[in-house]
């Protein structure tokens, strides 16, 4: 038997001189990159003969593309049909310093930023069943392309993503490590049955050091993904005419100095039919940058459309969240951006039937988390349950009569309101909203309540505790609001349970809460008999 292994190893080994290039292995072409002259030595460039690997190997049927254990160095790859390039344990891919070894590719299909995004280290445009793999490294050497600030050159253009992905198909990312790209670290772009496993991403080298950027793209599965950026996460984005739609994302660690799961921004299709669970969100591993006085990042989860798309279909379950300043934070705004020249945006897009359960989040600011449509374009049939936040607390009675501006244009980003009249949630401009089992905490004695509703109707608050380890003005603010029924509510130390702070509010019910050291349930008294029904109340 071993005689007969070491023939047969013999004969590979023999076909494999005769042929100089590939290696038939189980029915799948093999082709190494040393066998076309790449070298192990970052001191010389191994473009071509990569190039050469992926060309013969797409034009012979397609197979692998091996990248041995070493280092090698190299400008933009162009990865075409049938092609998977497979990093051997030890491979690191080095991307070159010198931006002449990133070509332009400008391609056909319209999106926003189209005439200034340009480069990459992997690039692939309308190619299919195409695939990166393996235990080795790709790294982008991203901290080589900063545009010193002043500059009167465009950084978008001079800044290569490391994976750039255009209208392909049949994706498969998995295994591999990535690190250190200019600009975002991977962007597809209309893309169809993407698949991300088990990769590995790190990128604080550079501005704009996204982690994942889906857009337009549909038929998504993103699973046990380890990632820690600098700017955005996990981020879905909509700067063309092709919506994103059916997504799955599950079993993820990510960290992130700005927005961990984000959908929206960019904004002008849409987002349809997507669904996370168990994720983890921790502090990042590079913890010397603060951001609006937290050492950790902007958001949780994000769920912003400004630009027309609409967002509908979102379930997110099973979060763990420490350290960004706001756990959760939907906005429906109008910037009404164009994506090509002379576009015209008619109306908001709509945020709508968004399910998010099973949260755990600390570390939360002062700021609060602001739940907010525009006037006339409500968020609606948002559901949020099993929720347990704890805030810094700090607030100030004063913050309790601010006027908050609406802000409709303006970049969305949790902080875009300033500091909020709620410690807890601030909804605005909304319908049919629904919070079940929610645990609201501050770390330090806050004025203002855990809730505030502005314009909000037919929405309901069922089983909220409310632990602020001081005294407040009240629990629950409104105005302008109708038909919310308060349920099931636990709190303490405040001078009123409901404060009713405009004469437009009506149709409110407050049954079966438990409210200890509460002065009165509803302030001011002389509304309370035509506004609210009570029922089963403890105090």
């Amino acid at each position: 038997m071993t005689r007969l292994f070491l023939i047969l190893m013999v004969f590979v080994l023999s076909c494999r001189a005769l042929k100089g290039n590939s290696v038939t292995l189980q029915n799948e072409k093999v082709y190494a990159i040393t066998n076309f002259g790449a070298v192990p030595d970052t001191s010389k460039l191994s473009t071509a003969a990569i190039q050469n690997a992926i060309n013969h190997c797409s034009e012979s049927g397609g197979g692998k593309v091996i990248v041995p254990a070493g280092s090698f160095k190299t400008g933009t790859i162009y990865l075409k049909n049938n092609v998977t390039i497979h990093l051997e344990k030890g491979a690191i891919l080095y991307g070159s310093k010198r931006l002449t070894d990133y070509p332009e590719n400008i391609p056909d299909f319209i999106f926003f930023r189209k005439d200034i995004l340009r480069r990459a280290l992997i690039y692939a445009e309308k190619s299919t069943n195409i695939a990166i793999e393996g235990e080795g490294t790709i790294n982008g050497q991203g901290e080589n392309f900063i545009v010193p600030e002043g500059s009167k050159v465009n950084s978008y253009t001079v800044r290569p993503y490391l994976i750039w992905m255009i209208q392909c198909s049949e994706i498969r990312i998995e295994g591999v490590k990535l690190r250190n790209s200019a600009f975002w670290m991977e962007h597809y772009l209309a893309c169809d049955n993407l698949l991300i496993h088990n990769v590995e991403v790190f990128n604080h080298c550079n501005k704009n050091n996204d982690m994942i950027d889906i857009d337009g793209c549909q038929n998504v599965k993103i699973s046990d993904f380890t990632g820690d950026s600098d700017d955005d996460g996990i981020t879905f984005k909509s700067t063309c005419g092709r919506p994103n739609k059916n997504i799955v994302i599950t079993n993820c660690i990510l960290s992130s100095h700005c927005n961990a799961i984000k959908i929206g921004t960019e904004s002008s299709t849409g987002f349809f039919n997507i669904a996370i669970s168990n994720v983890v969100v921790r502090p990042s591993i590079i913890s010397d940058r603060a951001i609006y006085g937290k050492p950790q990042g902007h958001t949780g989860i994000a769920l912003e459309t400004v630009d027309g798309g609409s967002i509908d279909g979102v379930v997110i379950n099973n979060i763990r969240i420490d350290g960004p300043a706001c756990p959760i934070f939907i906005r429906r705004g109008f910037r009404a951006r164009p994506y090509f020249a002379g576009q015209k945006i008619e109306q908001p897009g709509e945020l709508k039937n968004i399910s998010v359960s099973n949260v755990v989040a600390t570390g939360a600011s002062v700021n609060g988390c602001p739940v907010s449509g525009i006037p006339g374009f409500p968020v609606e049939n948002i559901n949020l349950s099993n929720i347990s936040i704890k805030f810094d607390g700090g607030g100030n009675k004063k913050l309790t009569d601010k006027q908050v501006p609406e802000n409709e244009k303006d970049y969305p980003e949790f902080n875009m309101f300033g500091d909020l009249p709620a410690f807890g949630f601030y909804i605005r401009h909304a319908k049919n909203i629904r919070f079940s089992n929610v645990h609201l905490k501050t770390e330090s004695p806050d004025a203002r309540p855990a809730v505030f509703l502005s314009d909000t109707h037919n929405s309901r608050f069922d089983n909220i505790t409310v632990n602020n380890t001081g005294p407040s003005i009240n629990i629950v603010s409104a105005e302008k609001s109708s038909n919310i029924v308060l349920n099931g509510f636990t709190a303490q130390n405040s001078g009123y349970f409901l404060n009713l702070r405009e004469n437009e509010n009506s149709g409110f019910s407050l049954i079966n809460n438990v409210l200890t050291q509460i002065t009165k349930l509803v302030y001011p008294e002389n509304q309370s008999e035509s506004v609210v029904r009570q029922s089963g109340n403890l105090k």
